[in-house]
């Protein structure tokens, strides 16, 4: 169980919003509903969440799906990991792949030399403390547009917010894995 339970009473647009990501997910999704007791953080929140990449030219799903595992298991949030590895097969990550990302990715042919730099600057922004190796932020900048560069880190930092919230709160994992 989650440290607080939801409130009793949820504002109709906040219970629709949570309807929505719930017939989305196809699971009680906690997150909203706890954030339910201060509504602007569940707006703010949500809007977050509706406006997160998808896939843009070449930050395609498959590399989005990676940064975003690659952040959880950095962050260590068992939420985050349940939600953002569920059906990686789908998005063209092997199992070995998805093993690599809490190791080394070096030793995985299969990845590209551009996932390889989208997994090493995620560990480095999701690490705490946060400090910037100048060679490879020169080396991510040669190998992305700045559009990309910028989808890649604000993929990274959302789940590094949802990770501190959901952590913060107690969020057990929804059972994506199951």
């Amino acid at each position: 169980m989650s440290f607080i339970s939801p409130p009793s009473k949820i504002p109709f647009l906040l219970r629709l919003g949570i309807w929505l990501s719930e017939q989305v997910t196809g699971r009680l999704m906690l997150p909203p509903r706890i954030l339910s007791w201060y509504p602007k953080a569940a707006i703010g929140s949500g809007v977050m969440e509706a406006l997160v990449a998808h896939e843009d030219g070449r930050m395609d799903k498959r590399m989005l799906k990676l940064i975003r595992m690659t952040a959880s298991q950095v962050v260590a949030c068992p939420f985050c990991v349940d939600m953002n590895s569920h059906e990686y097969l789908k998005h063209g990550i092997t199992d070995e792949e998805a093993q690599a990302l809490r190791g080394d990715v070096e030793n995985v042919s299969s990845f590209s030399e551009r996932e390889k730099l989208a997994i090493a600057y995620t560990r480095l922004i999701s690490a705490t403390p946060l400090k910037f190796h100048p060679d490879i932020v020169e080396k991510v900048k040669a190998a992305f547009t700045e559009r990309e560069f910028v989808i890649l880190v604000s993929t990274a930092v959302q789940v590094n917010f949802w990770a501190r919230l959901i952590q913060g709160l107690g969020i057990p994992p929804a059972g994506f894995g199951e």
